[in-house]
């Protein structure tokens, strides 16, 4: 392992999701004097997403964006010399890391070396963990059923810490690809191996803060203006910076974008990401540790600059958690558009319409829902109650039918029906391509203890 680092690291965030834009992460690769450039593409059904794709070509199952980004960033990380971490391998880490090695040997980054971290895919181990005792409790509703989806399940992966990404880091990878480490594993490992910590109690608060820093950078623009409550005082969010920390060896940091770039960093801004998903702002839960949200201090120390200090946090929690796909039904759905006059009158005779095709097909159905596009889609009850003369002066009211059924054949009576409306529905409807009906993955969210999840590491080169 290298000698830990006493000047600042510079971390910055290149991604916040699977479909973000690459333009901002180039702009902060080539000016930011990074690093370390750090890649977020997973969500938690993006996993089953994933496992999806390998079950119908084993060499996928990775993020296409993660090896996308890497092919054009890795010549322009080789002069700024910036380390390039991800989570884009999925459920297949090694074809990622494969794909982006040879990317690497094309464009002539000879001696380039791609580390990949495995470990987090706990499917082939389910059995064994219901034979070992382990409850796999639901942990939203507590419930003990998992035995009744078992033969349903597609993927099962737990969230795991930075420690992989530390030990790829020390064998001197320069691009490290993993599968699903947290979301703010992929900033605490760069922090933790630039500056040689620990997981002990001498380290257990700067760890915290580490772990509160990547988790307000992780979504990006998220950090910058992105989703704000004050979206119209955001400058230029369509050429928004992505953030940026320097970290100093004590745990304190401060966070920025580069100038001139679109959106804004203040305290507020931080603020609002800080409490983005989470639950007890006091016990924010990671693989890493546990920081604590309000002992931190925030202040503004120049434009588009905030500094964070003071985080505390306690030792890494003794169980992991543990999120199970598993394949539960199906979605037929529908959608049209109707013009005024009567645009809502419209939609609602469509809406009968539809209810008398699907009890002439004999539809079986777990659910049947309608939303009237422009009233209440958004809001759902919440919405105010429907004035029809309103509804009927509007320009145009959608209708979109959405239906859980067991199975695919059973959801596609449901694109039908809605082909059906085409000349059986109200004159002057407007539709679009007929949506075929998609599988359902839902999630079983559980914990496991920490010692059945054991990471390795792998090194390629170019």
């Amino acid at each position: 392992m290298t000698s830990p680092h006493t000047t600042p690291v510079r971390i910055g965030s290149g991604s916040g999701f699977w479909g973000d834009g690459m333009d901002p992460a180039i702009e902060l690769l080539k000016g930011g004097k990074l690093d370390y450039l750090c890649f977020d593409f997973l969500a938690e059904l993006t996993m089953a997403l994933l496992q999806r794709q390998v079950q119908r070509k084993p060499e996928l199952g990775y993020v296409p964006d993660a090896v996308q980004f890497m092919k054009t960033m890795m010549p322009i990380a080789r002069e700024t010399g910036t380390k390039l971490i991800s989570n884009g391998g999925g459920v297949n880490v090694r074809g990622a890391a494969e794909r982006m090695r040879n990317d690497a040997k094309a464009q002539g980054l000879d001696g380039l070396r791609v580390g990949m971290v495995e470990g987090d895919n706990l499917l082939s181990r389910i059995d064994q963990l219901r034979a070992d005792g382990v409850p796999l409790l639901h942990m939203e509703t507590g419930s003990d059923g998992f035995d009744a989806i078992r033969e349903k399940v597609v993927c099962a992966n737990v969230y795991t810490d930075a420690s992989g990404i530390m030990e790829a880091l020390s064998l001197g990878a320069d691009v490290v690809v993993a599968g699903r480490v947290s979301d703010n594993a992929l900033y605490v490992g760069p922090a933790m191996h630039h500056f040689g910590w620990s997981y002990d109690a001498a380290h257990v608060d700067r760890v915290a803060s580490a772990i509160t820093l990547g988790h307000i950078v992780e979504c990006a623009s998220a950090c910058s203006g992105g989703m704000s409550s004050r979206f119209a005082e955001m400058p230029n969010m369509g050429r928004v910076g992505f953030p940026y920390f320097s970290m100093l060896a004590d745990g304190t940091a401060e966070i920025s974008k580069l100038p001139g770039t679109g959106g804004r960093v203040d305290a507020f801004t931080v603020k609002e990401h800080i409490v983005y998903e989470i639950a007890d702002p006091r016990r924010y839960l990671m693989p890493d540790g546990v920081a604590d949200f309000t002992s931190l201090t925030l202040t503004e120390t120049g434009p588009d600059r905030v500094a964070i200090s003071g985080v505390r946090g306690l030792p890494p929690p003794d169980t992991l958690k543990l999120v199970i796909g598993y394949e539960d039904g199906c979605i037929g759905e529908c959608m049209a558009f109707f013009p005024w006059p009567g645009a809502f009158d419209r939609a609602e005779k469509a809406r009968q319409t539809l209810l008398e095709r699907f009890e002439r097909m004999n539809l079986v159905a777990d659910s049947i829902h309608f939303d009237y596009i422009g009233l209440n889609m958004l809001h759902g009850p919440g919405a105010p109650a429907i004035d029809r003369d309103k509804a009927n002066g509007m320009a145009e009211v959608g209708l979109r039918c959405a239906v859980r059924t067991r199975t695919a054949e059973e959801a596609d009576k449901v694109r039908r029906a809605g082909s059906n409306l085409w000349i059986m529905g109200p004159g002057g409807t407007s539709f679009g391509t007929p949506i075929k009906p998609r599988p359902v993955v839902s999630l079983w969210p559980t914990l496991v203890p920490r010692h059945y999840v054991k990471q390795s590491v792998t090194v390629l080169e170019a």
